[in-house]
């Protein structure tokens, strides 16, 4: 691992470019690797075959360390000292250590599958970065990759700083005395998947949610069938007056923001002992990837924007997060978020809290189904559009009077659709 600064002491391999057995001729890139402060080309000391490759991607390297070894068949190179030293680990092959580098222009990350560092990651699980502030962070590395710099100053410059739960290490830590169960694995049936990077950062949120919020779940069933009939009516009007399609989400995000101008005790944080209040009410909304996991884009000050706006809103973001084009500005700041669990058909779900948020809202399938109504005539039995909304909560400070007040709220609001809303 060459050197790379005075105060670099190892570095991440990217990723390698060539293989063991392939041929590479001298300053032939051979290998890529980050650091806090640069990403970096690492070139071929000598012309040769490479007979060993010692670490792999996503290692961790200290400076000096023998990344691979390269037979120059007897070929003599120019070397510098440092390269001589490291000779001495094989006699024959060349160590794979140069001191030029190549540092790179920078610029934002745009894309989910940007590479992480480890180094990143365990400084996200430190200072409890959501991996959507994350992502939202402008990486100066080699095609928006973050830097350790980077992150530092982004929580020196965030509003307000989310201290680490000084409990949680201790519930992290295996106290349990019950042995992990055995998983039974079968040789040439199973198969074995790694997490991406993504993925695991999402494990470690949820997993961090779970044991720093106690969470409680409140359900209800509403009718909305005045909403589902108003949308058929009018989504193709919609369309060609404003080149817009109307889903459903734009209603539901319409709702919440009115529900939590109602209850703005729901719109808040935990910073240890305090309480923070948000002014604006940006709602994130729980979106699938191409790649299977899942992002929150943000509709900013949501109680703000008529129905219009919220469909362009929530149609670009959509748009943007299947095509991996979401801005960093996008994908952050949401103070609520919901996730439409009916759309993969689901009837209701338990969704865990986006932190630091204190409260997450699923809205389940609508389904046609008989139900009794009451009507001038009586009690009747007709066909109605019902969905269940289903509210996971922080009982450290939300109580269950002002969830399900809130969760009501939001149900009256669909209910409530008029029908002659215009469009």
């Amino acid at each position: 691992m060459p050197k790379m600064g005075e105060s670099i002491s190892e570095a991440t391999i990217i990723s390698w470019l060539k293989n063991v057995g392939d041929f590479v001729e001298a300053e032939e890139t051979i290998l890529e690797v980050a650091t806090d402060k640069v990403d970096s080309d690492v070139p071929a000391p000598v012309s040769g075959v490479i007979t060993e490759i010692r670490f792999q991607k996503d290692d961790v390297v200290e400076v000096g360390t023998v990344l691979a070894l390269i037979d120059s068949d007897g070929k003599t190179e120019a070397r510098s000292k440092k390269q001589d030293v490291f000779e001495k680990n094989s006699v024959t092959p060349s160590v794979v250590e140069v001191p030029q580098l190549t540092t790179h222009n920078s610029k934002f990350i745009t894309n989910a599958d940007t590479f992480i560092s480890p180094l990143i990651i365990s400084i996200a699980q430190k200072e409890n970065l959501s991996i959507e502030e994350l992502q939202s962070i402008p990486g100066s590395g080699r095609e928006g990759r973050l830097q350790k710099s980077d992150v530092f100053n982004y929580l020196n410059s965030r509003k307000y700083s989310l201290q680490s739960n000084p409990k949680l290490e201790i519930r992290n830590s295996q106290t349990s005395s019950y042995p992990k169960p055995k998983i039974n694995f079968v040789e040439g049936k199973d198969r074995i998947v790694e997490m991406d990077r993504m993925r695991k950062m999402i494990a470690d949120h949820m997993v961090y949610s779970k044991q720093t919020s106690p969470h409680v779940t409140s359900y209800i069933e509403v009718d909305v069938t005045n909403l589902v009939n108003w949308r058929n009516d009018n989504k193709d009007k919609f369309q060609e007056k404003h080149n817009e399609k109307l889903t459903f989400t734009p209603v539901f995000v319409q709702a919440v923001a009115k529900a939590i101008v109602d209850f703005p005790m729901i719109n808040v944080s935990v910073d240890e002992k305090n309480i923070i209040v948000h002014s604006d009410i940006n709602i994130g909304m729980a979106t699938a990837l191409p790649s299977g996991n899942l992002i929150v884009p943000v509709v900013k000050n949501a109680n703000e924007k008529d129905l219009v706006a919220l469909a362009k809103d929530v149609n670009n973001l959509a748009e943007a997060s299947r095509n991996n084009k979401l801005k960093p500005e996008q994908i952050q700041g949401s103070t609520f978020t919901i996730s439409n669990v009916g759309t993969f058909g689901s009837l209701m779900g338990t969704p865990i809290i986006n932190q630091p948020e204190v409260a997450i809202l699923a809205l389940g399938i609508i389904k046609k189904r008989p139900e009794v109504i009451t009507t001038e005539k009586g009690d009747e039995i007709a066909i109605r559009s019902m969905m269940y909304l289903s509210l996971s909560f922080d009982h450290r400070v939300v109580d269950g009077f002002l969830g399900g007040s809130f969760l009501r709220k939001v149900g009256d609001y669909l209910e409530q659709f008029d029908a002659n809303t215009t469009i």
